[in-house]
């Protein structure tokens, strides 16, 4: 059990109150003189999502007050954990439902990248977990977006394609998983040249991992990462702000590996793939070049408009890997394009489809789940702009226009119309702090399509 919870009922916990906003004032009549006069002589407000802590007549404390705006929310208790002081709490007031997902947050606001830092000394606040709460399943949770959140963070020095392929190797290890790592000049061999000249201009060798679990008869699910290790911008090269968060850009791999991890560890009927290209973007002697044309595993050529459109190109080969077996799914994720944040913002994945079911399936989910995406049409009349006088297609479009959206039909180019396609163009990082969700690496739309497919198993 992780540290930050505890099912031991030894120690009395501190009880801890959630009180909805609207309901505060009807709850603030109804407490002791003690309590509303302490309260208000710390100018506590209900407006201010900041604890009331109450001591009790020896000074000790008693209680905590928290005011929320719903109970049902994975982030509405996720900001108690850092305004507490150490000591074992426990909710009041919640269905078992609410404590989980509560649970959740608390697990996920406690998450600290400290690879690099000096450990400091002090404990955190502990959670009670009552029998009714299904540990496994919140801990299988944190876990999967932990590993999303340590991948990311990681600097490219040691996160590169061999450490991302060694990241799945232990992963593979422990579930038993099949994986296959094709590397370098082998790329060319075994028909991935699109990997192999994103790839090539780095001393860190390219390669494609492929993976594989589960039982072949039940549904097969496909998950395709960007495992752009860094990302210079190749010889259109990046600012130096632009450059700044770049080791993010394996952010999709990541994705795609926690998201495996949660569904084999809480073995999900489905026969899962996992397919990741990783590489590095650099500039070099052997880096490819603006107006150079590359083919694909599927065998289309793309004339190479810009070197920094670099994920679409090693997705082709990905995308066209998934479909040689026909799965009844194949999502994938990628940190893409800056049009696709630009148009929602930071917090909330692009997702885009060929099957608007699913597609509606997914967002609907996702608004249940505290976990938001939001479809963009895959609109057809815009592939004129990355059609190309030389080649099958550009990886650049000729407007300033729906950048998102021509990368995403881009690698709609590489899916067979009829398997089931879902592409998310995610942004993979939170900007700032905020509860349950910490500067840095983020897992991005990943609870929405675990949700899915679980949704999914039990109509099997």
């Amino acid at each position: 059990m992780k540290p930050y919870f505890t099912t031991e009922t030894i120690i009395a916990p501190i009880d801890i109150y959630p009180i909805k906003k609207a309901d505060f004032s009807v709850w603030f009549a109804d407490q002791t003189d003690h309590d509303k006069n302490w309260l208000t002589a710390m100018g506590f407000s209900v407006d201010s999502n900041k604890v009331g802590l109450i001591p009790n007549q020896h000074g000790k404390l008693a209680k905590v007050i928290y005011p929320v705006e719903h109970f049902d929310g994975l982030w509405q208790l996720a900001g108690l954990p850092a305004q507490l002081p150490a000591g074992i709490y426990q909710l009041q007031g919640l269905t078992t439902q609410q404590y989980e997902l509560a649970a959740c947050g608390w697990g996920l606001a406690i998450y600290k990248f400290t690879r690099y830092k000096t450990p400091k000394n002090g404990q955190a606040a502990v959670l009670y977990l009552p029998k009714t709460v299904n540990i496994d399943a919140v801990e299988t949770q944190i876990d999967a977006t932990n590993l999303v959140r340590d991948l990311i963070n990681t600097p490219a020095e040691h996160m590169g394609p061999a450490d991302l392929a060694t990241a799945a190797d232990i992963i593979a290890k422990q579930f038993g998983v099949d994986i296959k790592h094709i590397i370098g000049d082998e790329l060319l061999k075994n028909n991935f040249p699109a990997i192999h000249a994103v790839g090539r201009g780095s001393k860190k060798a390219p390669q494609l991992i492929d993976m594989t679990w589960g039982d072949p008869t039940h549904p097969k699910i496909t998950l395709v990462g960007k495992g752009v290790c860094f990302d210079t911008g190749g010889y259109d090269l990046k600012t130096a702000s632009g450059m700044r968060l770049m080791k993010k850009d394996m952010g999709g791999a990541a994705q795609a590996l926690g998201l495996a991890q949660w569904i084999m560890t809480s073995k999900l009927p489905i026969r899962l793939r996992v397919i990741i290209g990783a590489v590095e973007n650099m500039v070099s002697g052997d880096a490819y070049r603006p107006g150079d044309i590359i083919p694909t595993r599927k065998g289309l050529n793309i004339e190479i408009g810009n070197t920094d459109a670099e994920g679409r190109v090693v997705l082709s080969d990905c995308l066209a890997l998934a479909c040689e077996d026909k799965p009844d799914m194949i999502i994938d994720f990628a940190t893409l394009t800056g049009a696709g944040k630009i148009g929602l913002g930071p917090d909330i994945p692009s997702l885009f489809s060929n099957n608007d079911e699913v597609a509606k399936q997914l967002v609907t989910i996702s608004m249940q789940c505290d976990d938001l995406v939001w479809q963009i049409p895959l609109y057809k009349p815009y592939r004129e702009y990355i059609d190309s006088s030389f080649a099958d297609i550009s990886n650049d479009s000729s407007s300033p226009y729906a950048g998102a959206m021509t990368a995403a039909l881009f690698l709609n180019e590489f899916v067979d119309t009829q398997i089931p396609w879902v592409h998310f163009d995610i942004m993979g990082w939170n900007m700032k702090t905020r509860a349950g969700r910490p500067e840095g690496g983020e897992a991005m739309g990943m609870r929405a399509v675990y949700y899915y497919l679980q949704n999914k198993c039990k109509l099997v």
